[in-house]
């Protein structure tokens, strides 16, 4: 696992090894153990890495062809490399190292940008072709590792992360209005925007060409829920099973001590149990657990860590996240607010001090249908098939704003409800998950900001891949949507970036791409049936946990927000939430923020979820809006 980073000189003259030494600095953290630059007429390139395959030097980058023709600097780990490496090797080539960036480099060789299609790994990479003067620039299927590019007045940079494009000088930093709402609605910003209005991510599936007349964007590989598979469910259990321990194996191959993270859920028991099988030795397992008994899984983890005689480490989040908050908060240089990140950063912690590698249970839910929205959109969704569209676009609006008024839980749930059922699926789904309403919204909002926004909604975003999808039922259009907007714009962000702040490198067995095709060409009813989430998973994993831990009501990497902004984050929020000079307040009526303060102090209302969204933009916003963060 590495960190990369570069910049176009085709337009732009100015560019030194001083400057990319800067930017591999701003992402050390990616890859401690080497850095190298590459610099020419026409490109420049950094390389920071994490040594993990060939710990020798032959394994530094930036890395060249045997020819010289082409240079690489390559980020993640392509897990069929040594069967590449064997088939190239029977066609006469010769490899220096025991590298699978070598082996991309010879692919692409061969086959140009064709060979992605011949990559199973997590990857983002920059290949400069020196012959053809082009730079080939991708990211792996699911969007497991990230790619940022910054495009203005002919200018183009590059990195795994912002703060590797901030470290260069004269870099604008206009804030975009739209993503703002964005992130307030999804806690993260949605590709291909970023919280810069000049910098771009480059979305996952897709590869960039860079020449002297511009750059190009394709999209190679996309999900598809439209084909079934054949057999039957036995047979599907079956084929499913073999591509889940084929990934697993493929993953545990590391010349650097390996482990797993174990969260006690079904996903990541799943996998340690997968381990264990294909380990001689015992599998290193870590997990977090909080004082908090509603949050806390340690136990159910410790059980499956017993049942496999793992070498179990566990860490108590005790009342400390406050003193760690703002260091944490420094890694995500965009704003982002998914609150599992405070334990998923304590777990990679945890980890790093025994391994370098971590496997983790990442992507069950979104490929199997595992969480809990699915059971109450699906129940939305035949309520909705029941009342004529004009009824429920007339009525139910009235009928919400009335459930507004009965006070707690059930109203709250009933005017949600009632608000969702009154649009079609895609936007019912999209108000079902958003974490602030358009009310709440219009009530922060400064008048100015909204005037600038020109009714503008973050909706849009959930639309378009829910119409984008092309799955036979509504399910299916839901987990099309959520890989491509949740998964790759929350989940996957908050493991690469809280893994890497830890120098850890982590890998998800089951967002293997073969394993989500096939995931995806299973019915809609081996994922969700009669009540029972990731069916045909469960069915897998039965022989391996225990059915008080299978089938136990899912808790996930939750944390007690409403709690600690009562108590242990309280000061920090009023320093940051309340008092700050610039930030949130450029964006929203001060008068507001104190009204929902007030509420939530005096226990009048819950307001964690939108407490937290406020508080990590304003950290965001203290490290990356003005001045450049140091994160090291």
């Amino acid at each position: 696992m590495c960190g990369i980073a570069g910049f176009s000189l085709f337009h732009h003259q100015e560019g030194t090894n001083t400057e990319l030494n800067a930017m591999g600095q701003a992402i050390f953290h990616r890859g401690p153990d080497a850095g190298g630059t590459y610099l020419d007429e026409h490109v420049g390139l950094c390389h920071r890495r994490l040594s993990i395959l060939d710990l020798s030097e032959a394994g530094n980058q930036p890395m060249f062809s045997a020819d010289e023709s082409l240079v690489i600097v390559f980020n993640g780990e392509i897990y069929n490399f040594l069967e590449l490496r064997e088939e190239l090797i029977k066609e006469g080539v010769r490899f220096s190292s025991h590298t699978d960036t070598e082996v991309i480099l010879a692919l692409y060789a061969r086959d140009g940008v064709k060979c992605l299609d011949r990559l199973n790994g997590m990857f983002a990479f920059a290949l400069w072709d020196i012959k053809r003067q082009e730079l080939f620039i991708a990211r792996d299927r699911l969007g497991k590792k990230p790619l940022y590019y910054f495009s203005h007045e002919g200018r183009f940079v590059f990195g795994s992360e912002i703060k590797a494009i901030l470290a260069l000088p004269d870099i604008p930093r206009d804030i975009r209005l739209d993503a703002v709402y964005d992130f307030f609605a999804y806690q993260y910003v949605p590709d291909p925007k970023s919280i810069f209005t000049h910098i771009h991510k480059l979305p996952p599936a897709h590869y960039m060409l860079l020449n002297s007349d511009g750059f190009s964007i394709h999209e190679y590989w996309d999900i598809s829920f439209k084909h079934s598979a054949s057999g039957d469910e036995k047979s599907h259990q079956d084929t499913l099973k073999v591509l889940l321990e084929q990934a697993t194996k493929q993953r545990m191959v590391s010349d650097v001590p390996l482990g797993a993270f174990l969260s006690g859920g079904v996903d990541s028991s799943g996998v340690v149990a997968m381990m264990a099988q294909a380990s001689e030795s015992p599998v290193k397992t870590c997990t977090i657990g909080f004082d908090d008994e509603a949050f806390n899984e340690a136990d159910c983890a410790r059980e499956i860590a017993e049942k496999y005689q793992t070498e179990h480490h566990e860490y108590t989040v005790h009342q400390n996240v406050a003193e760690r908050l703002e260091y944490i908060a420094r890694f995500f240089d965009e704003p982002f607010a998914d609150p599992s990140l405070v334990p998923t950063f304590f777990v990679s912690e945890l980890a790093r001090k025994e391994v370098t590698v971590a496997l983790a249970g990442d992507g069950g839910d979104e490929l199997f249908a595992g969480y809990e929205k699915y059971t109450t959109d699906n129940i939305e969704n035949k309520l909705r098939s029941k009342f004529p569209s004009a009824i429920r676009k007339s009525v139910f609006p009235s009928l919400a704003k009335l459930a507004g008024k009965i006070p707690g839980h059930v109203g709250r749930k009933a005017k949600s409800l009632l608000t969702s059922l009154s649009h079609d699926p895609a936007m019912g789904f999209y108000i079902t998950n958003s974490m602030m309403t358009d009310e709440a919204w219009e009530k922060l909002v400064r008048p100015e900001v909204a005037q600038q926004l020109d009714n503008y909604h973050p909706s849009h975003y959930t639309i378009e891949m829910y119409n984008k999808a092309d799955g036979p039922d509504h399910l299916s259009k839901i987990l099309y949507t959520d890989i491509k907007t949740y998964m790759t714009g929350d989940i996957l962000v908050k493991v690469d970036r809280m893994s890497m702040a830890n120098s850890l490198e982590v890998r998800a067995p089951i967002l293997d791409y073969q394993v989500a095709e096939f995931a995806a060409t299973l019915p809609s009813e081996e994922k969700y049936r009669n009540g029972e989430k990731k069916y045909l998973l469960k069915e897998v994993f039965k022989p391996f946990i225990p059915d008080t831990l299978l089938y136990r009501k899912k808790m996930g990497f939750s944390t007690p927000l409403d709690d600690w902004f009562r108590n242990e984050l309280k000061d920090m929020a009023v320093t940051n939430v309340l008092r700050s000079s610039a930030g949130l307040k450029e964006f929203f009526r001060q008068s507001e923020i104190e009204k929902l303060w007030n509420e939530h102090q005096q226990n009048s209302a819950n307001h964690g979820i939108l407490l937290w969204s406020m508080l990590m933009f304003q950290l965001w916003y203290n490290n990356y809006a003005v001045q450049q963060a140091e994160c090291e």
